[in-house]
């Protein structure tokens, strides 16, 4: 495939001799005529082991070779990808000044192309960026309209540095980003030999993923070091804390609490994480990102409520009171929390939960349902149907799979607020989801 790659920093220059060195026929653009000059005699622009010798052999055998003149490498092309850098503006958003540049002079170029042209954004952008930043700009440099006289797909890279070669070889997953089903496909053929899930999505979810991916790593390490920090102040050493929390795979290396929802709760996560953050304290050890995990389940707890406020309803009925299905557990339960500020606010609120209507007669949480909520306990009802029958809000709370049935069978008339993920789609005027 005939390739032109814009930037040739540290991604550019990678992309570029890992494409040349699996056959692609690679131009690279960059305004630096010392990059090019650097490129076309064999040499890279940047540090990064094993670089060198690949470029200089695509150079050599003729894959690959450098240019300042963007419409001419457009113009001898099929596919465009944009590597030009997105830096830090002083309050934290991108600048995106190279991006809108490459995209004016790709734009130029392609007004003397007749034959479709994609354009690949590969640079780190926010969501939202290639709608209203890439393609108003390749269309109004261009003349032409994009998903007709052009095509444009995202395809964000998880190259790290000094092993950039071999992530680009060995990936995790390749995503791309597509405006439509033939786009995508035709990016994918360039990592179709690569042992690695290729992963299609719609260019907005594809931009998010990257920044997801980026923000979760910095998370895990601000996580060890708060619990690094902690283990020091006891005396212990955290790494050895860490060695073994990161050999549970099933649960804490995992994808099983990696999913979002409602607000955590029960009676091990909530208490846990107080403790230990107030043994931090009163340590004299800053743990800001420990610190602020109940605020942020908090937060989640108000989200669902401003949902359905927003739905200008007041007769609600609460599908699921236990923090997890199958079980009677109350304690630290956030639907708990969430049915005591519905009562509050003044919303009519009956609740259905068969696992707590039987705690409450006959199992061992009788006194703490009985005595410690009553108020939430007298909105019980043991009918499904008549609990449905009393809502013009339908809040499906935690998981029983009774649940779902009612979501698919439920009358136009009644609003549905999904905090636990049975929807199959994205919130709509009659379905809200609380993160999707």
């Amino acid at each position: 495939m005939d390739i032109s790659i814009f930037g040739m920093g540290y991604v550019g220059a990678v992309c570029s001799a890992c494409l040349s060195n699996n056959g692609h026929n690679i131009i690279g653009v960059d305004v630096s005529q010392e990059k090019v000059d650097l490129i076309n005699s064999g040499a890279s622009p940047i540090v990064e082991p094993g670089l060198a010798e690949m470029i200089s052999k695509g150079i050599k055998n003729g894959n690959l070779s450098a240019t300042t003149n963007s419409i001419k490498a457009v113009e001898n092309t099929s596919v465009t990808m944009v590597c030009v850098g997105t830096p830090s503006m002083a309050n934290g958003n991108l600048e995106l000044n190279y991006i809108k540049a490459v995209c004016h002079d790709i734009g130029l170029a392609l007004k003397g192309k007749n034959e479709p042209h994609y354009v690949v954004i590969r640079s780190t952008v926010l969501p939202g960026t290639v709608k209203d930043i890439v393609i108003p700009a390749l269309e109004k440099a261009s003349g032409r309209v994009a998903g007709r006289d052009f095509f444009v797909a995202t395809n964000p890279e998880f190259l790290r540095e000094s092993t950039a070669i071999f992530d680009f070889y060995n990936p995790p997953m390749t995503v791309i980003g597509q405006m439509d089903d033939e786009t995508g496909q035709l990016i994918a053929t360039l990592y179709q030999e690569l042992d690695a899930e290729i992963i299609c999505q719609p260019i907005e979810v594809a931009e998010m993923i990257k920044y997801t991916c980026n923000v979760w790593h910095a998370a895990k390490i601000t996580f060890a070091n708060e619990i690094g920090n902690i283990s020091r102040g006891l005396g212990i050493d955290g790494r050895d804390v860490m060695k073994v929390v990161c050999k549970d795979k099933k649960l804490n290396i995992s994808n099983y609490y990696m999913r979002p929802g409602f607000a955590y709760g029960g009676s091990c996560l909530p208490k846990d994480v107080k403790a230990l953050t107030f043994k931090a304290l009163s340590l004299d050890i800053k743990t800001p990102m420990l610190s602020q995990l109940m605020a942020s389940n908090q937060n989640q707890i108000q989200n669902a409520i401003n949902i359905v406020k927003s739905l200008k309803h007041r007769k609600i009925t609460l599908l699921g009171l236990s923090f997890k299905s199958e079980t009677d557990d109350l304690r630290e339960s956030p639907f708990v929390e969430l049915a005591e500020q519905l009562i509050g606010k003044g919303f009519d609120l009956k609740i259905y939960d068969k696992y707590i209507d039987y705690a409450r007669v006959h199992g061992a949480n009788k006194e703490y349902i009985n005595c410690h909520i009553p108020h939430v306990s007298s909105l019980l009802v043991s009918d499904l149907q008549a609990a449905i029958d009393h809502g013009e809000i339908i809040v499906i709370a935690n998981g029983d799979k009774s649940f779902k049935g009612v979501l698919e069978n439920l009358s136009q008339e009644k609003k549905i607020v999904d905090l636990h993920g049975f929807m199959t789609h994205a919130s709509d005027e009659n379905k809200q989801g609380i993160c999707w």
